[in-house]
C-alpha cells in the first residue's frame, strides 16, 4: 500500500497561474469503494470563456511564444524535477479516481515524465527550411512557428499518460493551453497545471478547466479563440467536435476509438504470445483504446492457445487496486459497468462460448476477465468497442485469412502480430490498416514514436516529433535580394 494519505481533494479551475474557486461542484466516487475520493469544479461557458482570453492574451503578448527553444526547453526540465518529486502523489490520485492498479497508475506517471524530456529537447530543435536559389534571385524560408491557442480534450482512463502526450509538446512549441481533463478524473490535470506554473510557465500560458463536456468541452471547441484542438476520446465524440470545430475553421486532431486485433500465428513463441495477449486485453481492466480485443489465432494451435490463455486469464488477481498484486482494476462507472456487462450478454446470445469469466466481482464495479471463442465478424463483440476486460476470439488459415480477419473493422488504431518469421512479420506490418503494429511484443510506447490512427480511429497523431509539429503552423517568407525586375515592365 501507498504511504501517501487518503483524503478527499478539492479542486478549482486553475485560470490564469491561480486556481479559481468552482461555481458549481461534481463529487467523484471512487470506482474501486464508491466513496468520495475528489470533488471537481463544474464549470460553465464563463470558465472556458475566461481561460481562452488568458491564453489568447498570453499567446498575443506574453513571453512564452517568444521565448527561445532552449529556454522553454530549462522550464521543461524544471517541470520534469517536479513531476519526479511528486510522482507517487499524482499516480494515487489517477489510481483513486480512475479506479486502476496504483503500480499501473505509477507507470503512467513515469510515461508524462518520459515526454517532458523528449518535449524540452524537441523544443531546442525547431527549425524550417531555407531556399537560396529562387527564381529573379530570390531567397525563401520556411518558418515553423506555434500554432496559437490549443484546447487539449483528455480522457479518463489515462489522465497523467495522455496528459503527458499532450501538454509538454503543445509547450515546447510554444503554444498557450485550455486543458479540459475528464469531470471524472480531474485531480492529476489541476495538479500538474500547479506544478508548470510553478517550475516558470508564465501565468495564462497553461488554463484547465474541469466539467462536463456540454458546455465546457463544447465551448473550448466552438471558440474562435482557439486555434487548435488535441482530443482523446470516443469516436462518437470525435465527430460531434469535427462538426462544431468546422465553424471557426480551427485545426483538430483526433485519436479516437479502436478495436486493435492481436494475431498469433502457430510459429509463435507461445509463452510470449499467452502473457502479452492478456496484457494486451486486460491491463487497465481493457479500458484502453487500443487494447487488442480481438484475438485471431491461426486454427492449428487454436485449441492449445486458448486453453491456455483462458487457464491464466482466471489467475490474474482482480480488485484493490492499492493493493501490491492487484492486476486488473475497477471500471470507471456504474454506467459504464452496465455496458460492458450487455456486450457479455450479448456475446452468449449471439452464440459465442464463454470459455472463462463473465460476470461482475462483488464489492465495487470489477469485472471478471473475459474470454469468448468461437466469435464470428458480424458478432457485436467482434465488431464494437467495448472498453472493458472481454477478449473475443476467432480463427484463421494463414496470412490472406489474418489480414482479411483483422482489417475487418471500421477502426485503425493498433494491430498486434506473434510469430517468429521474419517474412510473415514485416509482411503483416506492412498489410494491416494501423497506426501501429507490434511484433512479438504489445502496447509499447515511446516518446519518440508517433501515436494516432487510420480510418475511424482518427487523424493526426500524437507523441514523437509528428505529435510535436502538430502544434505548429508553417509560414513562408520571400526575399529579394538586389534590384528586382520590376513587376510591369
Amino acid at each position: 500500500m501507498s504511504s501517501v494519505e487518503l483524503t478527499v481533494r478539492e479542486y478549482g479551475h486553475f485560470i490564469d497561474g491561480e486556481e479559481v474557486a468552482a461555481t458549481g461542484q461534481i463529487d467523484r466516487l471512487g470506482p474501486a469503494t464508491g466513496e468520495l475520493v475528489a470533488r471537481f469544479a463544474a464549470g460553465t461557458a464563463t470558465d472556458v470563456e475566461a481561460a481562452v482570453s488568458a491564453a489568447r492574451r498570453a499567446f498575443d503578448r506574453g513571453p512564452w511564444p517568444r521565448l527561445s527553444g532552449a529556454e522553454r526547453a530549462r522550464v521543461l526540465l524544471d517541470c520534469v524535477a517536479a513531476l519526479h518529486e511528486r510522482a507517487e502523489e499524482i499516480a494515487m490520485i489517477d489510481a483513486l479516481e480512475v479506479g486502476k492498479p496504483l503500480r499501473q497508475a505509477r507507470g503512467d506517471v513515469a510515461g508524462a515524465i518520459g515526454h517532458f524530456e523528449y518535449a524540452a529537447a524537441l523544443a531546442q530543435d525547431i527549425h524550417g527550411e531555407t531556399f537560396t536559389d529562387l527564381e529573379n534571385g530570390r531567397m525563401g524560408f520556411v518558418f515553423r512557428e506555434p500554432a496559437g491557442v490549443a484546447a487539449l480534450i483528455i480522457p479518463w482512463n489515462f489522465p497523467a499518460g495522455i496528459f503527458g502526450q499532450k501538454a509538454p509538446y503543445a509547450l515546447a512549441a510554444g503554444c498557450t493551453v485550455v486543458a479540459k481533463p475528464s469531470e471524472l478524473t480531474s485531480g492529476s490535470a489541476v495538479e500538474i497545471a500547479r506544478l508548470i506554473t510553478e517550475a516558470g510557465v508564465p501565468a495564462g500560458a497553461f488554463n484547465v478547466v474541469t466539467g462536463y463536456g456540454d458546455p465546457v468541452g463544447q465551448a473550448l471547441v466552438e471558440s474562435p479563440d482557439v486555434d487548435f484542438v488535441s482530443f482523446t476520446g470516443s469516436t462518437a465524440t470525435g465527430q460531434r467536435i469535427a462538426a462544431a470545430a468546422a465553424g471557426s475553421h480551427k485545426r483538430i486532431a483526433l485519436e479516437l476509438g479502436g478495436k486493435s486485433a492481436n494475431i498469433v500465428f502457430a510459429d509463435a513463441d507461445l509463452d510470449d504470445a499467452v502473457d502479452g495477449s492478456l496484457f494486451s486485453v486486460f491491463y487497465n481492466a481493457g479500458e484502453c483504446c487500443v487494447a487488442g480485443t480481438r484475438l485471431l489465432v491461426e486454427e492449428a494451435i487454436a485449441d492449445e492457445f486458448l486453453d491456455r490463455l483462458a487457464r491464466r486469464a482466471g489467475e490474474l488477481t482482480v480488485g484493490d487496486p492499492l493493493a501490491d498484486d492487484a492486476q486488473v482494476g475497477a471500471l470507471i462507472s456504474p454506467d459504464h459497468l452496465e455496458k460492458v456487462m450487455s456486450y457479455v450478454a450479448s456475446g452468449k446470445e449471439e452464440g459465442a462460448r464463454l470459455l472463462t469469466g463473465g460476470a461482475q466481482v462483488d464489492g465495487g464495479l470489477f469485472v471478471e476477465p473475459t474470454i469468448f471463442d468461437g466469435v464470428t465478424p458480424q458478432m457485436r463483440i467482434f465488431r464494437e468497442e467495448i472498453f472493458g476486460p472481454v477478449l473475443s476470439a476467432a480463427r484463421f488459415e494463414g496470412v490472406e485469412g489474418a489480414v482479411a480477419l483483422a482489417n475487418d473493422t471500421p477502426y485503425g488504431l493498433g494491430n498486434t502480430v506473434w510469430t517468429k518469421n521474419v517474412d510473415t512479420a514485416l509482411s503483416m506490418a506492412k498489410r494491416l490498416r494501423s497506426g501501429s503494429v507490434w511484433v512479438n511484443t504489445s502496447l509499447d510506447t515511446a516518446p519518440q514514436m508517433p501515436f494516432g490512427g487510420f480510418k475511424a480511429s482518427g487523424h493526426g497523431r500524437e507523441m514523437g516529433r509528428a505529435g510535436f509539429e502538430a502544434f505548429t503552423e508553417l509560414k513562408s517568407c520571400y526575399i529579394a535580394i538586389g534590384k528586382r525586375d520590376p513587376y510591369f515592365g
